[in-house]
């Protein structure tokens, strides 16, 4: 199975592997003495064109807003900063004891406005976050300077960490300003969050400010060699990542919006898209199929919205649509046969038990449920043979085969449908329905006639067809029988939710009759009804 495919931290690309190069011709001293971080600050200025000393590096960005607030947020002043934006500033802003105005601005234009309307003499440090985090949307450099010329007392932060993705940078254009202080990073489009290298530039007084608020070595000197290393690309380095980034949030908002959800314009390295109350069902879905974005629960304004991080590489975007074409416009609906439309607790779960009985070993109805639950379970000889032989009893698989064959048979008139004919049929009316079961097609094939079902499903996976669940190469067949790509499957053992994630179709668990809980699923179905309401 693939590698989780992490979209919910806005990291950069991947850095090229040469650059662990610097690491290996670090000397001991690197390790020995604490880290200069002159150097790596005297390149930063120079990339922007101010002196030295108007640059100090910091442990991440945000170590940087953790300094600006300890030095100008004391109690009794105030921050002002869009809503939402960033939530790191709300957390400073409350350990340094200064209070919050929150300005909404959810896209569009920055709402200048409604910032300088909230200046007044509390005011200490002005928060543009731009792109913001998490919408994307940008300030220009004339409402910085106003704000800046606005608030003369005021710091005005201007939170640049994604302005690699931007259309401008504004640095240049705002940092000739006394009370503004520009916050870069390096770990966003340059690759390097686990180096935790930011810096802040500002006038010589608000710099020096910040080195007393903080720590006086804030990055690791193999940190700093690796930075120095990066940087020596040059800006060339970046242009492809980038690139790719931009071309990946333009198709990416046209295939949402090819699925009925809304993105608005962004100028960072993800999309805030507005899910509706479909949000935590997609959340939890992509995330069954390995694919992680970020939600936002509990925060006003974003519960129904999720941010995905652009992966920046042709083959993770390829996975990212994939998984949410699976989720949004699914083509087909997969169920597995026994616990799922069959009630199988009084033929094939008390087959299981008698035929334990019959070898001399006692096993009651729970312990049959947890042993499907262990996984490998598709075969129920196989379920019966480790039951009986977890309680050391020894036998042929054959013997438990015939044994347990003849008692099923004169069981399974107890089966029963489970889910109403109606709901199956209203099912299929709106999407082509196939079954995954690891039954013998004979005795698939006397349930679904015996049901009244067997019409409704377009393709039986069977036994004799493929190899058993977990393994996903059944619930691939019925894709390929189908001639779809995309599909959900409903089934209640592990190992129908590990076949379906690994044939990249969303699983869905219900509870089989009798067993306590069901199956991790991307979504718990209370019953069948519950479907109804997850198909778009």
């Amino acid at each position: 199975m693939n590698p989780t495919l992490k979209l919910d931290t806005n990291e950069g690309p991947l850095p090229p592997t040469a650059l662990l190069e610097a690491l290996v011709a670090l000397g001991p001293e690197t390790l020995r003495r604490y880290p200069d971080t002159s150097a790596l600050e005297a390149t930063l200025a120079g990339r922007v064109g101010v002196a030295p000393h108007r640059v100090i590096v910091t442990a991440g960005a945000d170590d940087a807003i953790d300094r600006a607030c300890r030095a100008y947020l004391t109690r009794g002043r105030t921050m002002i900063l869009p809503e939402p934006t960033f939530e790191m500033f709300d957390q400073f802003a409350g350990l340094a004891g200064g209070s919050l105005k929150r300005v909404p601005w959810r896209d569009g234009s920055f709402p200048l406005a409604g910032f300088l309307a909230s200046l007044d003499d509390a005011t200490a440090i002005i928060t543009v976050v731009s792109p913001n985090n998490p919408t994307g949307a940008v300030a220009s450099a004339t409402d910085v300077r106003r704000l800046a010329q606005a608030a003369p007392r005021a710091v005005v932060l201007l939170d640049h960490a994604y302005v690699e993705y931007a259309d401008e940078d504004l640095t240049a254009r705002v940092i000739d300003l006394p009370n503004v202080v520009v916050l870069r990073t390096l770990s966003k489009a340059w690759g390097l969050a686990g180096c935790r290298i930011g810096y802040a530039i500002g006038s010589p007084e608000v710099v020096a400010a910040l080195r007393r608020a903080g720590a006086p070595y804030p990055v690791a000197g193999p940190s700093i060699a690796l930075a120095l290393r990066r940087l020596a690309d040059g800006d060339a380095a970046l242009q492809a990542p980038v690139a790719c980034v931009r071309e990946e949030r333009s198709k990416l908002r046209a295939r949402l919006a090819a699925c009925g959800i809304d993105a608005p314009p962004s100028q960072a390295n993800f999309i805030l898209a507005e899910c509706g109350v479909r949000a935590s069902f997609l959340r939890t879905a992509l995330a069954a199929l390995g694919v992680v974005v970020r939600d936002f629960p509990g925060r006003p304004g974003l519960t129904t919205a999720l941010r995905i991080t652009l992966p920046g590489e042709p083959l993770a975007f390829e996975r990212l649509v994939a998984a949410l074409e699976t989720v949004l416009k699914p083509e087909a609906l997969l169920f597995d046969l026994d616990g799922v439309l069959a009630d199988v607790q009084h033929s094939q779960r008390a087959a299981i038990a008698a035929t334990a009985q019959s070898f001399g070993v006692a096993v009651t109805p729970a312990q049959v449920a947890a042993e499907i639950r262990t996984g490998a379970a598709a075969n129920d000889w196989l379920v019966t043979r480790r039951l009986i032989e977890a309680r050391g009893c020894s036998t042929s698989l054959d013997d438990v085969t015939e044994r347990y064959q003849s008692l099923y048979l004169g069981l399974r008139e107890r089966e029963c449908l489970i889910p109403p004919h109606a709901l199956l049929e209203r099912f299929a009316a709106r999407l082509p329905l196939a079954i995954v079961t690891g039954r013998p097609r004979a005795e698939a094939q006397w349930f679904l006639e015996r049901a009244g079902i067997s019409q409704l499903f377009s393709t039986v996976v069977v036994m004799e067809d493929a190899p058993p669940k977990p393994n996903p190469a059944p619930v691939r067949l019925a894709l390929d029988r189908l001639g779809v790509r995309r599909a959900w499957m409903i089934g209640d053992t592990p190992d129908d939710m590990r076949a379906a994630a690994q044939a990249g179709v969303l699983p869905l668990a219900v509870a089989a009759p009798g067993d306590e809980a069901p199956a991790g699923g991307a979504r718990v179905l209370g019953n069948l009804t519950d479907l109804l309401e997850l198909l778009p």
